[in-house]
């Protein structure tokens, strides 16, 4: 079974944006095989890594319900919906050298979803099995792991900014981990954007507070920044970036 990292924090602390530092720093010291799943309803992980993404399993929930619903299925005679399934799931995953990436999506329509996303959890449960490891880029719920739409978390990367309302609600999400039925064996926090790379006492007095595991701070940097700015992928930043420097050593630390 895969090693399964996931990354969750509020909307705007980066949090994709070390997502995909992460998923470069596995391929660069640890190899491969990777699967990097974007999770949130806001997909841009495939920005960040700078791959192109022409189908979600969203799209794919679409199709295979509408067709349940259509007169004349696009489903292939003598083809199960399952075998379907497999067979859209394929064109879904985007492969790279370093990584394959899948992006959840999310479903448009309404009504009952159980027994496509009943689907589609199977084929990713079967797929992820062939990686080494898992990394997932998620919404603060976690609802797609929550519902067991992707598999069974071993670490948990927490990821805010600086300010104390941010680890505030880290620390909820904190909470909402064991109220979700998950069981990681580890579960930190990494600050991001921190002046300096240093945390003032309000900030790390708050961290003690929500009873949160410090991992490791991130320095604020200019060179994200501009790389984000021009749509460069941040995973191309040079060694030397001190954003880079800093997760990679938190990410050794770690001793995944």
């Amino acid at each position: 079974m895969p090693h399964t990292i996931a990354v969750a924090g509020k909307g705007g602390v980066g949090k994709t944006t070390l997502t995909g530092m992460l998923i470069q720093y596995l391929a660069d010291r640890k190899g491969g095989p990777i699967l990097a799943v974007d999770a949130d309803a806001n997909s841009n992980l495939n920005e960040v890594l700078g791959v192109e993404v022409d189908m979600t399993l969203g799209d794919i929930r679409e199709e295979i319900a509408r067709a349940e619903l259509a007169v004349k299925s696009p489903i292939p005679t003598g083809m199960s919906k399952q075998d379907y399934a497999e067979f859209k799931f394929d064109s879904a995953l985007v492969e790279d050298d370093d990584y394959d990436l899948l992006v959840m999506g999310h479903t448009q329509g309404k009504g009952c979803y159980c027994f496509v996303n009943g689907l589609l959890s199977a084929q990713v449960t079967k797929r992820s099995q062939h990686y080494k490891y898992v990394v997932v880029d998620n919404e603060a719920g976690m609802e797609h792991i929550s519902r067991g739409v992707l598999p069974g978390i071993d670490t948990i990367i927490l990821v805010s900014d600086c300010s104390r309302r941010g680890i505030q609600a880290v620390g909820r999400i904190a909470r909402l981990i064991p109220e979700c039925g998950l069981k990681p064996k580890k579960v930190g926090l990494i600050v991001n954007r921190a002046p300096g790379g240093v945390l003032n006492e309000g900030v790390q007095e708050e961290i003690r507070k929500q009873e949160l595991t410090l991992l490791g701070v991130i320095p604020q940097d200019e060179g994200v920044y501009e790389y984000d700015s021009a749509g460069t992928p941040t995973t191309s930043l040079p060694a030397d970036n001190p954003v880079r420097l800093a997760l990679y050593k938190i990410m050794d630390s770690l001793e995944l």
